[in-house]
């Protein structure tokens, strides 16, 4: 079994495929955002974060399917830099870090309440996630982008200078007013 079979499968025991999420469950969304990450050519790692970056629960997404303090399993699923990576991602405090990433490079972290400043690397990763994420909401729910599409498009933009290009590219696609 590859190990990304083994992680599918434990998100699975782990019930991810009992949890309604935009466009089905949250299990369907994990695969598709590391779907959409390999197609628009991120590393290994941060397709391994997107199909569980939902694990620690995440600002946007009140439900973990694992302890924090059980990151040692996460980390032998899926290795420490991806596990680092949703770690990063669900710690994220959207409204002390968002508007201002692109400035800072600092991420407010909710789970401990302090400051946490990724590399450029990570901060590439946690960016291109965190779109990837929300184009898959908007896509499977209409309604997300009536309501926050203008924010989106303008965040993203702000993101620019960090982001990967492809992935960019595919948010003024999906955003396109």
């Amino acid at each position: 079994m590859s190990t990304d079979e083994g992680v599918r499968v434990w998100l699975r025991r782990q019930g991810a495929e009992q949890i309604a999420h935009p466009g089905g469950t949250l299990y369907a969304h994990l695969c598709r955002v590391s779907a959409r990450l390999a197609v628009l050519g991120c590393g290994s790692d941060v397709q391994a974060a997107g199909l569980t970056h939902a694990v620690y629960g995440t600002d946007g997404f009140d439900l973990a399917l694992l302890d924090r303090a059980d990151r040692a399993v996460l980390r032998d699923l899926v290795g420490p830099d991806a596990e680092e990576l949703v770690y990063l991602y669900g710690a994220c405090d959207r409204d002390r870090s968002w508007r201002e990433l692109a400035q800072t490079g600092q991420v407010f972290d909710r789970f401990v309440g302090q400051v946490r400043t990724p590399d450029a690397a990570q901060l590439r990763s946690l960016v291109d996630l965190s779109i990837v994420n929300e184009l898959d909401v908007i896509e499977h729910d209409p309604a997300v982008a009536d309501r926050h599409g203008a924010y989106f498009r303008e965040l993203f933009a702000s993101w620019a200078p960090l982001a990967s290009e492809q992935v960019i590219r595919d948010a003024q696609r999906v955003l396109r007013p």
